[in-house]
């Protein structure tokens, strides 16, 4: 079934079920930022499996159909959390100085990239996936705001053209790849007092995995943003080296 889109023009639009449910739920009148918000509230609580149009409008007092009219389905429902934890981004940066140094802009917005991603784990994989489906020009503009912030800082630091171009490309997979490592469950067992065992280490054959078993508790241990800012320094450290 075809549904209809809120401000379409047409008959059969007047009559769809998107305009006929009510978008007035326990809180009032919705609105983009009013369901976008529930849903990350949602997401944060229960994971990405948990969301749905119709869990959604159970969350804020309305038929699923009314969501619509905010999200066309649940790919566009998906790209507004982006642009929620992008818009969070945003906020997190206050007042953005135009002037700022180039390298100290870019530890700037990876830290508190960092800080999103950690208040929000849940929904830190659609960073990539959403990235993955979505062509550049069809992004959320918060989304394209961090993209040119981050080009305008790499100028900055001297780089220019195909190289500022591949120093975006690292510095974005180096951001997003640190937190997912940093997000990955470690524990096996959280009441276990060994360390080997709360690992989980005696479910690994050592003859195969020697040099895992001998680093995972070095992997457990999370770096923090420091980690974040040596790996970011060295990145650029190399790129400035031509």
């Amino acid at each position: 079934m075809t549904r209809g889109r809120a401000g379409s023009g047409g008959e059969g639009a007047s009559n769809s079920p998107a305009r006929r449910a009510s978008d007035r739920g326990r809180y009032g009148r919705l609105s983009r930022e009013r369901v976008l918000a529930a849903a990350l509230d949602l997401v944060d609580r229960e994971g990405l499996s948990a969301l749905s149009m119709r869990r959604l409008g159970a969350e804020l007092g309305v038929e699923a159909m009314a969501l619509y009219r905010y999200a066309e389905g649940k790919d566009a429902l998906l790209d507004g959390l982006v642009e929620a934890l992008y818009l969070e981004l945003e906020e997190r940066l206050g007042d953005w100085d135009p002037e700022q140094d180039g390298r100290s802009g870019l530890h700037r917005i990876a830290r508190a990239t960092y800080d999103v991603c950690l208040a929000h784990p849940h929904a830190v994989p659609l960073l990539t996936t959403r990235m993955l489906a979505v062509p550049l020009a069809r992004r959320p503009l918060a989304v394209l705001r961090d993209h040119e912030r981050v080009l305008v800082l790499l100028e900055r630091s001297g780089l220019e053209g195909t190289r500022a171009a591949l120093a975006f490309e690292a510095v974005t997979a180096w951001l997003l790849g640190y937190v997912s490592a940093e997000l990955r469950p470690m524990v096996d067992n959280p009441d276990e007092p060994d360390p080997a065992f709360r690992l989980g280490l005696h479910r690994m054959p050592s003859h195969e995995l020697p040099n895992l078993r001998r680093t995972a508790a070095a992997l457990a241990d999370r770096a923090g943003p420091e980690g974040l800012a040596a790996g970011l320094d060295a990145l650029l450290d190399r790129f400035a080296q031509g």
